[in-house]
């Protein structure tokens, strides 16, 4: 399932925007992409993400001391059982600061810095969808050409084509080494 498509508007209360937060902070993270592009969790890649989305935003509601260290341990854990992915760069601590800021704009009631993430999710979304939407229909109209091409290549006449050129070089002509009175073989410069 393609969470660009499943993600809603933000409603107007704090575990609203914090789960919206999640799930754009996780669907933001190059690692987590990477990995449920490549279907590197099986073909339910997609449906792992959003279950992480669902799991951190139950995580930080039944447990509210859970710090940005908790977080990114958990970002790591799922990372390497479900995805297979060692992460060994300093991208999961980043993501659980992230989220863990998100979570504290919310607690506050500042959801400003959210909306403008949502805001800005969908215009990026629409530009890809914009931009395959143009890749379907330049495909369509080389499609359409080619099938052009095909049936004026039917109508013509066969054309004879002579024979091809032969590849195989022709064999040197060994040169019989020149051997002198005493018996030794003429040593002599290549041209």
């Amino acid at each position: 399932m393609d969470s660009q498509s499943t993600m809603a508007a933000p409603a107007k209360d704090a575990a609203s925007f914090l789960d919206l937060a999640i799930a754009l902070v996780l669907n933001n993270w190059p690692a987590l992409t990477l990995a449920v592009q490549s279907n590197w969790g099986g073909p339910t890649s997609g449906d792992k993400r959003d279950w992480l989305c669902g799991a951190i935003s139950d995580m930080l509601n039944e447990r509210p001391e859970t710090d940005a260290e908790d977080l990114e341990d958990v970002l790591i854990q799922v990372m390497n059982d479900e995805f297979e992915v060692m992460i060994d760069d300093e991208s999961a601590g980043n993501v659980a600061a992230e989220i863990m800021e998100f979570k504290a704009q919310t607690t506050r009631g500042e959801f400003g810095a959210i909306q403008e993430l949502w805001e800005t999710w969908q215009k990026k979304s629409q530009q890809k969808s914009s931009a395959a939407s143009m890749f379907k229909k330049v495909d369509a109209r080389d499609e359409d050409q080619e099938t052009d091409e095909e049936e004026d290549d039917s109508e013509d006449e066969d054309v004879e084509m002579g024979e091809a050129p032969s590849l195989v070089r022709a064999p040197r002509e060994k040169v019989e080494p020149e051997i002198d009175e005493d018996g030794f073989t003429m040593v002599k410069k290549k041209r």
